[in-house]
């Protein structure tokens, strides 16, 4: 009987240890840089359209707040990775209190951009709210 001689090589099998352990070091690292860009609180503004006033809000990521007849949430805001173009988003929910309507929960419920209000508008007959800042 013949032996049968495998197809490894030795420094190929090491290789390719050295490389999966030198990926699963790196993957914590990887991940915190991503989380990093997350912010804890975001600022917004609140234009009365009645009464032509700016308000500037901000909001810690998670907790509800109370402006006048709406109650404001923001779940996540994010900062762009380019610099050259910065881009804030977030996501946000918003509640008005005077309606009482239960099939509409929210009044608005999805991500805002800071440079584009109105990919995602905001439509309130007496309010308007953008995204300022992320940090």
């Amino acid at each position: 009987m013949s032996q049968s001689k495998k197809n490894t090589q030795p420094g190929k099998v090491s290789l390719l240890f050295f490389l999966i352990y030198f990926f699963l070091i790196s993957l914590p690292s990887l991940l915190v840089a991503n989380e990093s860009d997350e912010g804890k609180f975001i600022e917004i503004k609140i234009l009365d359209k009645v009464s032509s006033k700016t308000d500037l809000l901000k909001l810690n990521i998670g907790e509800e707040l109370r402006f006048k007849s709406l109650l404001i949430k923001s779940l996540k805001c994010k900062n762009s990775e380019f610099d050259d173009n910065p881009e804030i988003t977030a996501y946000i929910q918003v509640q008005d209190v005077t309606n009482k309507d239960n099939n509409e929960v929210f009044i608005f419920n999805g991500w805002t951009f800071s440079s584009s209000p109105a990919v995602n508008p905001f439509d309130h007959a007496v309010y308007d709210i953008w995204l300022t800042r992320c940090y």
